[in-house]
């Protein structure tokens, strides 16, 4: 049977985040980002969803090199959990690099790890592949596409990217190098789909620093700015604008003071060495003096900001003296914890300026005249979509076939499902590899599955009911019990009554079994939580978690 060229993902497809790509030419595998996702509503206490590295372990000896497109937490957020099961080099660029190392910090890989940086332009053997950086425009610097050569084809991978015409680092898209990819003749582009349902270009970066410059002008309050921490782009233009209206600076959260020391040290952050200080020393100032950059433009529990609005931070308490600038679009499915965010900064007499009311953000992702642009430059042979929901890559393919590409060519996968590439440049949908999603909760990494959420699903809505009894170990007679504790089913306080039925009811279920001559203690326990169960869904139409504890007593 011919050998092909197989692009198999395992994330990042009908889905927002965990993106993840394998490229595998024989004995040769690359892999283009490992990041995570952010756990649903449903997911009840999980941290973080990483992909499924099954597939990839098992062909750990076949990996010649993981290639970071940038330094998002769903292009890299899951690089720690991948390195602690395989060995490989790891090719990114500087900021992405620095950002990465720090991960690598807080959870170390069994063993060492290679970090090579590279620069746009740069190209890297790895095995039969030859892998090319090239320069985009995203919502972090050095953002970068793969042209990938094969024996069977070029690949180009466009990673996150937008067309900025007046970038904030001067460096914008590289669509020169593009233009001269796509004339050599590309088999395969991938390309993300994120804001394809968006007409139109997206706005420059630049123009966030324009209208953060109006709105620092003559402004008489404190100024707090929430944004992404990775945005080292919108954090400079934020303390330009700081800076011009000679403020000091201050930063809060532990990711933004992170990123910060990251981008001082490497350069990508510039500013005057009196400007900055720390958030402990922002009372000695007048408040139409200082500037506080943070997180918490998702509305996460945790972040500096959402503290700040509750009244739970140690320096800072928003009051009616307070801007309040959320420099960030909510991440789809997370609307409601932004605006609740959003209503108790305004409860609490603050000014508050958010993308609805004022142009202070702007997408990193390109909308359907720039995407319409990377085809025509790319004029790819084959198609596939990548980064999105199902809507966002059906809708990138229909607009890949206005613009010439076969119907046939245009291919929406899914994860774990192989696009097999012919030596003619001729593809086609084949098999699945093991794919899908492991939840990490604190350090555990995939022993949170199907049954420990639906347990945590059953907790959350209608609680728990522990059972005790002390039984003689001979006869399974009570000796003492029994004893109920309620938790998140009743207030016992203000149930006395059925607490005493629910008594009534556990005795009756051990009288019934020691009757019936069965006597064991599994038996025992399954009685007690099925006549209680059938008691309490009559008496109170829920269906409380039952948990029979018995303690066996020798005398």
């Amino acid at each position: 049977m011919a050998q092909k060229l197989k692009i198999i993902p395992l994330g990042g497809l009908w889905e927002i985040g965990k993106n993840m790509t394998l490229i595998e030419c024989g004995s040769d595998i690359i892999i283009i980002d490992v990041g995570v996702a952010f756990p649903d509503d449903d997911m009840f206490g999980v941290d973080l969803v990483i992909p499924d590295f099954t597939y990839v372990v098992a062909n750990s000896k076949k990996i010649k090199g993981i290639f970071l497109t940038h330094g998002h937490e769903d292009h890299i957020g899951a690089v720690p959990f991948l390195l602690n099961e395989i060995d490989a080099p790891v090719y990114t660029t500087r900021l992405t690099a620095a950002l990465v190392e720090h991960k690598l910090s807080e959870r170390k890989p069994a063993k060492p790890v290679s970090i090579n940086v590279v620069e746009p332009g740069d190209r890297v053997a790895a095995g039969c592949f030859e892998v090319e950086f090239i320069n985009v425009n995203h919502s972090i610097a050095d953002a970068c596409a793969l042209a990938i050569r094969s024996p069977y084809g070029l690949i180009f991978h466009t990673g996150d990217f937008k067309i900025d015409t007046t970038p904030v680092d001067g460096s914008m898209t590289d669509l020169t190098r593009i233009g001269q990819l796509g004339a050599e003749g590309i088999t395969l582009l991938m390309s993300d789909s994120t804001n394809v349902e968006r007409p139109g270009t997206t706005m420059s970066e630049s123009m966030v620093g324009e209208r953060f410059r109006q709105i620092f002008k003559d402004c008489n309050k404190r100024i707090i700015v929430a944004s992404f921490a990775s945005n080292v782009h919108r954090m400079q233009q934020v303390m330009n604008a700081a800076v011009e209206a000679n403020r000091k600076i201050a930063v809060s959260g532990r990711s933004m003071e992170n990123v910060l020391s990251i981008g001082l040290e490497l350069g990508y952050i510039n500013i005057p060495g009196d400007a900055l200080i720390d958030i402990t020393e922002v009372k000695n100032y007048p408040r139409k003096k200082i500037c506080i950059i943070t997180t918490g433009s998702q509305g996460e529990e945790m972040s500096a900001l959402y503290r700040m609005a509750f009244d739970t931070h140690k320096q800072v308490k928003i009051s009616d003296g307070d801007l309040v600038v959320i420099s960030a679009n909510p991440i789809p499915g997370n609307e409601k914890p932004v605006y609740r965010l959003v209503n108790e900064l305004f409860r609490k007499g603050a000014e508050v300026v958010y993308e609805r009311l004022a142009e202070v953000h702007v997408s990193g992702h390109a909308c359907r005249d720039e995407l319409k642009m990377i085809l025509a430059l790319t004029k790819p042979k084959n198609f596939m979509p990548v980064h999105g929901e199902y809507r966002h890559l059906a809708s990138h393919a229909e607009l890949a076939q206005t613009m010439g590409i076969p119907k046939q060519n245009v291919f929406i996968s899914e994860i774990g499902r192989i696009l097999e590439i012919s030596k003619d440049g001729t593809a086609k949908l084949g098999g699945t590899v093991a794919s899908g999603k492991i939840l990490v909760d604190g350090l555990g990494v995939g022993d949170v599955g199907s049954v420990v959420l639906r347990d945590r699903k059953h907790l959350s809505q209608d609680g728990v009911i522990v059972v005790g009894f002390a039984l003689d170990e001979t006869d399974a007679s009570v000796i003492s019990g029994p004893e109920i504790v309620t938790r998140g089913f009743i207030y016992a306080r203000d149930a006395e009554q059925i607490i005493v039925q629910m008594k009534e009811v556990a005795l009756a279920a051990v009288e019934d079994c020691r009757r019936a001559g069965t006597p064991d203690w599994m038996t025992i326990r399954s009685e007690i939580r099925s006549q209680l169960a059938a008691f309490i869904t009559r008496q109170t139409k829920r269906s409380p978690m039952i948990l029979p504890i018995l303690l066996d007593v020798q005398w």
